[in-house]
């Protein structure tokens, strides 16, 4: 008999996070089923990775996740819980249910909330009132998951969490698919030239992510350069205006969301990101994974990811003159673009591997399963 899962998301866009929940659905195959609801309604982009033969609903009659707080509401949402085996929420947008696990806690199965990062209204100070409501309703959590070691000493520091309910469980990918080289047209409408420097980017087109940082970065470019950002999000009508206030928007192209980077983030000569506020950004390991210098804003536990040799082209952040000197450093020098994507993929290889990522998981859920006397296990 499969375990039956319930997953809370902010959004289920494909983001990093959702790229993981989809990773370990695709993981568990026919042990489990699952029930996904977004706090952002039609934001659905992760559904098409999940495997076919993964069964997963998408119910319309749900109890909205977006609301005032009131017992009346988080009653509701406790009842739609309880027939669950195990409930996972995600991130901000999810917090009601775990509020609601708190408040009425009678007949809900046990929960894991996972945190990872904020958007851009907390990207410079966190927002007081969500630190006390984190504080008050956590304690519901059976664990709270992060994935890096900034947000680890927020979650004991700030959100004062006890150490035994926090867990630290690295994003990884299966890096051995970024080893076969991508078919030149991978992306719908570019086209390599010979002789061109292409810069990419995997993110969603948000406020955080700051891409007119980018952009204005790539600006400063010899022309033989060319801007990719893979993606969508609401910020794309900003990026295209700062490319066409500055010149360059025949050398950027913003293909939209594609959902299988291995198939053609190996097309990028060098990956950028400029975001300003990350944690352990899955779309960095995909990079290494894929033989790629990363040149990126030093948020989250970026720098420690990356390879040593790698390590001095993490800029500040604010230090946006520093981005375009890093890039154009590797731009200019083809042989230390080589040398440090070699060293990120031996990195990768050897630390951020989906596997570990996988069992930590399967064990945290089945512990959770069995803590509330479930009888399933997951793989």
């Amino acid at each position: 008999m499969s375990v039956n899962i319930l997953h809370c998301h902010s959004t289920f866009a494909l983001g990093g996070k959702e790229a993981r929940a989809v990773r370990l659905m695709n993981a568990f195959g026919a042990t489990a089923r699952h029930t996904i609801l977004t706090a952002t309604p039609g934001a659905l982009g992760a559904r098409d990775a999940i495997n076919p033969s993964v069964r997963v609903d998408f119910p319309t009659d749900a109890p909205s996740l977006i609301g005032k707080p009131s017992i009346g509401r988080y009653r509701q949402i406790a009842e739609y819980m309880a027939p669950f085996d195990l409930v996972l929420t995600y991130n901000w947008g999810a917090m009601d249910v775990v509020g609601a696990r708190r408040l009425i806690p009678k007949n809900c199965p046990q929960l894991i909330h996972a945190e990872d990062g904020f958007n851009s209204d907390e990207s410079e100070r966190l927002n007081w009132m969500r630190n006390g409501f984190r504080r008050l309703m956590l304690p519901a959590a059976n664990a709270l998951v992060v994935p890096s070691r900034v947000l680890e000493g927020i979650a004991l520091e700030i959100w004062k969490q006890p150490r035994a309910r926090v867990v630290r469980i690295s994003n990884g990918i299966d890096v051995a698919a970024y080893a076969t080289p991508p078919a030149a047209d991978a992306i719908p409408g570019f086209a390599k030239q010979p002789g061109e420097v292409v810069i990419g980017t995997l993110a969603g087109l948000r406020l955080v992510k700051n891409l007119p940082r980018l952009v204005r970065a790539f600006a400063t470019l010899p022309s033989n350069t060319r801007l990719v950002i893979v993606g969508e999000g609401p910020e794309r009508g900003t990026i295209l205006a700062e490319a066409t206030r500055l010149g360059v928007q025949s050398r950027v192209h913003l293909p939209g969301f594609l959902p299988h980077p291995a198939a053609y983030i190996g097309l990028f000569d060098i990956f950028a990101l400029s975001s300003d506020s990350e944690q352990f950004p899955v779309s960095v390991v995909e990079a290494m994974a894929a033989g790629l210098p990363v040149v990126a804003t030093n948020v989250g536990d970026i720098a420690a990811m990356l390879a040593a040799a790698n390590q001095d082209f993490v800029v500040p952040l604010g230090d946006d003159a520093g981005l375009a000197t890093t890039l154009s450093h590797l731009v200019a020098d083809a042989g230390l673009r080589g040398c440090v994507g070699r060293s990120n993929r031996a990195h990768a290889i050897s630390t951020l591997g989906e596997a570990d990522m996988i069992h930590n998981y399967a064990q945290l859920y089945t512990r959770a399963l069995n803590y509330g006397r479930v009888s399933k296990t997951l793989l």
